[in-house]
């Protein structure tokens, strides 16, 4: 695992995303296709920003999924994650080869099935990640299940979790945040052969050191992330603030 800390979120977006952009353009000419994993939230918008104006990525063939989404919520609503990827990625880039977003609006056991079906046939190339305030990695909130195999799952979000979805100020009251989600599993994530977690932000400082100084642990989901053999973590001086020096030596 390897950390890069820029002065700034702006700087750091732009150095994961085109971190993102080179993995990419890289899998197109070895095998004429790139599979990839998006996160939403206000920790990928920069890096997505940087993504969406990196040149010479044939994005027709590039095939897209993303890591979680509400259960009921109108793909309407500001919160909505299929909002957030149709507004700040995909109408950003040319039409890609496929995009396999998450329907919280139907059946949701159906919809895991449905995507754990389609992702089997597509070996991820690079996912692009967050790490929330609790530590979760997707909407895998603490304690994580680190071993389904299934690769899309049905969770509950805990406290902490829904006061950072209302804190980010996508919905006018904690009330209004969902309390169910679909979520790509631990696992899944893990069979990226690349991951970019960007996290800015001095409110996710103690999450970020709670996952890389502690012990891999489903109580601090994104620790898994140490044992991925080729994870890159982008921080900016805010959430690398509370990090021992041993760590970004």
């Amino acid at each position: 695992m390897d950390i890069i800390i820029s002065h700034d979120h702006v700087e750091m977006g732009k150095v994961a995303g085109a971190s993102a952009a080179d993995i990419i353009r890289k899998a197109i000419a070895e095998k004429g296709s790139a599979n990839i994993i998006l996160a939403t939230g206000t920790s990928q918008f920069e890096t997505l920003n940087q993504l969406t104006w990196e040149p010479d990525i044939d994005w027709s063939k590039v095939v897209m999924f993303h890591l979680d989404e509400y259960i009921g919520l109108s793909i309407t609503h500001p919160a909505s994650f299929r909002k957030y990827l149709k507004e700040r990625f995909l109408s950003k880039v040319h039409p890609l080869k496929a995009a396999h977003l998450i329907n919280g609006e139907t059946d949701p056991q159906a919809e895991c099935v449905r995507l754990g079906n389609l992702i089997k046939q597509y070996p991820i190339d690079v996912a692009l990640v967050g790490i929330g305030e609790n530590g979760h990695l997707a909407f895998n909130d603490p304690p994580a299940d680190f071993e389904t195999e299934q690769p899309y799952i049905l969770v509950a979000l805990d406290d902490l979790c829904v006061k950072q979805q209302y804190g980010e100020g996508w919905f006018s009251s904690l009330d209004e945040v969902p309390r169910k989600a679909i979520s790509m599993s631990v696992k899944q994530i893990l069979k990226s052969k690349q991951i970019i977690c960007s996290v800015p932000d001095s409110r996710k400082a103690m999450a970020v050191k709670n996952s890389l100084e502690q012990q891999v642990s489903n109580i601090f989901p994104a620790s898994i992330l140490q044992l991925h053999p080729h994870c890159t973590i982008y921080l900016d001086t805010s959430s690398a603030a509370l990090l021992t020096p041993r760590i970004v030596a």
